[in-house]
């Protein structure tokens, strides 16, 4: 293993889940700072990513096995301060971003090990907070449409919940690579998704979209449920009904001759060095809805939890640095 200064088998501190549960099943501890395995790297964390997919996890509802006790928190952003065996292209002190592992555990703390296979250099112009902000959202939005949907310009998509994070890159996404983008979003959020980038906007609370819109070359589903059930009736024969949220209705889409897919996101390297390159050149805005400091872990996951109290934008934490 390469380690910077003081980098070994000192403790730090980190977010703690020992029995699944509510916010307040986490505790922040001291625990030992890891060292880097082959493939992996050491980051000291200067700002962790809040998700979703972070309270499935701490409430025992997540879609893999997690082990306890662990520690929450997949999407990072800081430096490399431990490198393990077969790793090459990175260095001790680069700013990198990405996610930790598949098990997406790890990230909320001082220091996480994180598969080099699942980070990259950070893009130059963003703050280690907006870097945070970006993994899986934007990679989960990118995988949609274009991998499996496989959208191409001039092609319609209908996206749903394009107020919300994976929404709002999917929708600069789709204006960039010239398709024509419809979304459902509430009437607050109507004016920032236009301004990403959307054609049309349906207010989802006062209008049915299938009766706005019909004959579309794909949905890409960030809401399930009835949702999901009624987007089958607005899509082409050969269209695609791609959910990151539940598996959609094989039979209904065999029977419009439609494919429709549920997919988890598949965070890599050179995923992340492409939308990095697209943040560099200013084609891509960040949004961030609250930055909590490392302390309150807790109250990120309880605004997370609350729609009253849900900011408009990613929840970070701040753990160290800018």
């Amino acid at each position: 293993m390469t380690s910077g200064p003081n980098a070994a088998s000192k403790s730090m501190r980190a977010w703690r889940v020992h029995a699944f549960g509510g916010p307040d099943a986490m505790s922040l501890e001291a625990v030992k700072r890891p060292e880097p395995g082959p493939g992996e790297v050491l980051v000291q964390v200067h700002a962790a990513g809040v998700g979703p997919w972070d309270a499935w996890i701490r409430a025992g509802r997540s879609a893999l096995p997690q082990p306890l006790p662990l520690t929450p928190g997949s999407d990072l952003a800081g430096v490399v301060a431990g490198i393990g065996p077969e790793v090459r292209g990175l260095g001790l002190g680069e700013a990198v971003f990405g996610v930790t592992n598949p098990r997406f555990v790890g990230a909320y703390a001082e220091y996480a090990l994180a598969e080099a296979a699942m980070i990259a250099r950070m893009p130059a112009r963003l703050s280690f907070q907006e870097a945070a902000s970006v993994p899986v959202v934007s990679i989960t939005a990118w995988q949609a449409l274009f991998e499996e949907a496989r959208l191409k310009a001039g092609q319609t998509v209908l996206i749903h919940g394009a107020g919300g994070n994976v929404g709002g890159y999917a929708v600069q996404f789709g204006r960039r690579a010239g398709l024509r983008v419809v979304a459902t979003a509430s009437s607050q959020d109507a004016a920032l998704v236009k301004e990403l980038g959307a054609e049309k906007v349906i207010d989802y609370r006062r209008q049915r979209f299938e009766d706005e819109i019909d004959n579309v070359d794909a949905v890409i589903d960030l809401v399930g449920g009835e949702t999901q059930a009624r987007s089958f009736a607005v899509l082409r024969p050969g269209g695609a009904l791609i959910s990151t949220v539940s598996e959609p209705d094989q039979r209904q889409a065999g029977e419009r001759g439609i494919s429709a897919a549920f997919f988890l996101v598949a965070v890599t390297s050179e995923r992340l060095t492409r939308i990095a390159e697209l943040l560099d050149a200013g084609e891509l805005k960040t949004r961030i809805g609250a930055v909590l400091p490392f302390s309150q872990a807790w109250e990120a996951h309880e605004m997370m939890e609350d729609a009253g109290r849900a900011p408009k934008g990613k929840i970070v934490l701040q753990i160290t640095g800018r």
